[in-house]
């Protein structure tokens, strides 16, 4: 069958079966490898894309039901608070092996987004379906505290 999907600002017309995983036709469709394949079971967050501005897994999110919402990914995520994070993971030195960044970055950035000034509890909930096989945990709240700062927001 075939979809129309919203992916990045751009309609893509996909021949699949409407239950496939968004996260494949992303990957294998789209050639969008950003997000990436961790678990299958929406249970590690390294697939995290934005769907209709909030932060999903697209490991067990059909094509069927995705063809009816906006997806964003990190290859097009973008804004100040995007910025922000990108710096405060620099500066925090959040990034290990990587793995997970790009799932990590989605889901900091929707919390900004829904909460302009996150305390460690609002971090804690929105982060914790993101899972880190470097363990930085700390790091990564110390840096969405200091993006939410730097947005004009103190926490």
């Amino acid at each position: 069958m075939s979809y129309a999907i919203s992916v990045n600002g751009q309609v893509h017309h996909v021949e699949d079966d409407g239950q496939t995983p968004l996260l494949w036709v992303l990957r294998d469709t789209l050639k969008l490898t950003g997000t990436k394949y961790g678990c299958g079971a929406a249970q590690c967050g390294a697939c995290t894309v934005h769907v209709d501005g909030q932060p999903m897994r697209s490991c067990t999110l059909s094509l069927e039901v995705a063809s009816s919402a906006r997806i964003i990914t990190i290859e097009a995520i973008e804004g100040a608070d995007v910025r922000a994070i990108q710096d405060a993971w620099v500066a925090h030195d959040v990034p290990q092996c990587g793995f997970c960044q790009s799932g990590q970055v989605m889901s900091a950035i929707a919390l900004l987004r829904a909460t302009e000034k996150p305390t460690d509890r609002d971090i804690d909930l929105a982060m914790s379906g993101n899972l880190c096989r470097c363990a930085t945990y700390n790091r990564v709240r110390a840096a969405i505290h200091d993006a939410a700062s730097k947005l004009g927001s103190p926490t």
